[in-house]
């Protein structure tokens, strides 16, 4: 990944249901996301064209479109999935590392969470 640059989206705050007790099933929390995509960005930056980039704003908003209608149990199988959200929203992206966080959802703990790195070659 050294060759690779890396596109990120930084602190994504969506709201949304995740989690196995009762009051997380019926209401929304706060679920705070980073995205880190390994991509080469050369083209991009020789052709200052949008089309040869990874759009940011796409991968985003496909991230917050599936937390808003999804209803996971568990932070492992949200990170999984938007890591694969990653992969099927642009080809050009060859590995990812998703955080998910529940901010609160502990006592005495800031925030609780999940970080996994995924290459294509290696996603199921």
């Amino acid at each position: 990944m050294s060759r690779l640059d890396q596109v990120f989206i930084k602190n994504l705050l969506v709201r949304g249901i995740l989690g196995i007790n009762s009051e997380e099933r019926t209401n929304r929390q706060d679920i705070l996301v980073n995205v880190i995509m390994w991509v080469n960005t050369r083209p991009a930056a020789r052709s200052d064209d949008i089309a040869d980039a990874v759009n940011y704003r796409t991968v985003a908003k496909a991230i917050i479109d599936h937390i808003e209608s999804g209803q996971p149990y568990l932070v492992e199988r949200l990170v999984e999935e938007i890591a694969g959200i990653c992969f099927a929203t642009d080809a050009r992206i060859q590995a990812v590392e998703v955080s998910v966080e529940k901010p609160g959802a502990l006592r005495f703990a800031r925030s609780v969470g999940v970080s996994i790195f995924r290459t294509r070659d290696a996603f199921s």
